[in-house]
């Protein structure tokens, strides 16, 4: 399922040597893998031509082309957590989706990005992402590896925090109620490297920005944002 043609796309600049990484893993220090995106779209996605698109989409409508799940089924992953984010409290960016794959190994991404049937979805992405950031993640609880794949739910608001830190610790400590995640690597993004993915179920956005007022930016850049997620397995058993 090998294609030579190498992806295209301009929404993030890929850490070269943190993907070396990824793809020369041995088998008994490979392992799962979450792989969280932070998505923004373009208002009006930017097709190549020959693309056969006949009509103007959103990037957004492009990104739903794109849908890579029955993929990802193929290759043992799994979406574990996916929504639109509603509000943004702390940030440069205001993101516009989160999506959270769980891989089964590091190698296996590295790989999914040579498979033929991969490339022709990936032109939806290429077309329809403004940026992205892509922070590659391990649990705190190393049991959500073991966590079946979510079933669709009706609504569901998290407040989701990504930050740089000095002290992860610490920055887990700020929020004991939080799902914690240690991220291993930024491998696509605008340069920063992130550090920790925490996630809380909360009742409003109110509460969003209560969270947000005992994140502290002290020690480098964050993102705190509400997430009306429709499928999660991170804050949802």
């Amino acid at each position: 399922m090998s294609d030579s043609k190498p992806l295209k796309h301009k929404y993030g600049t890929i850490d070269k040597e943190y993907g070396m990484f990824l793809a020369t893993r041995p088998p008994e220090e490979d392992g799962p893998i979450y792989m969280v995106n932070l998505m923004k779209y373009h208002e009006v996605a930017q097709y190549d031509d020959g693309t056969g698109v006949g009509k103007s989409i959103s990037g957004k409508e492009a990104d739903d082309r794109y849908n890579p799940t029955s993929i990802l089924n193929k290759i043992g992953a799994n979406v574990v957590f996916y929504g639109d984010v509603i509000s943004n409290h702390i940030g440069d960016e205001d993101w516009d989706r989160i999506g959270i794959v769980r891989y089964a190994t590091r190698k296996s991404f590295i790989e999914m990005q040579s498979r033929s049937d991969f490339g022709e979805k990936h032109v939806h992405k290429a077309a329809g992402m403004a940026r992205t950031t892509l922070v590659c993640c391990r649990p705190e609880d190393e049991s959500l590896d073991g966590r079946d794949r979510p079933s669709p739910l009706e609504s569901r608001l998290v407040a989701m925090v990504v930050r740089q830190a000095s002290n992860r610790q610490s920055a887990f400590s700020d929020l004991p109620e939080a799902v914690h995640f240690s991220a291993e690597g930024t491998i696509i993004g605008d340069g920063r490297k992130w550090d920790t993915v925490q996630f809380i179920h909360v009742n409003s956005v109110d509460d969003v920005a209560a969270i947000a007022q005992r994140v502290s930016t002290e020690n480098g850049d964050a993102y705190v944002m509400g997430v009306q997620v429709t499928l999660d397995s991170i804050t949802q058993e």
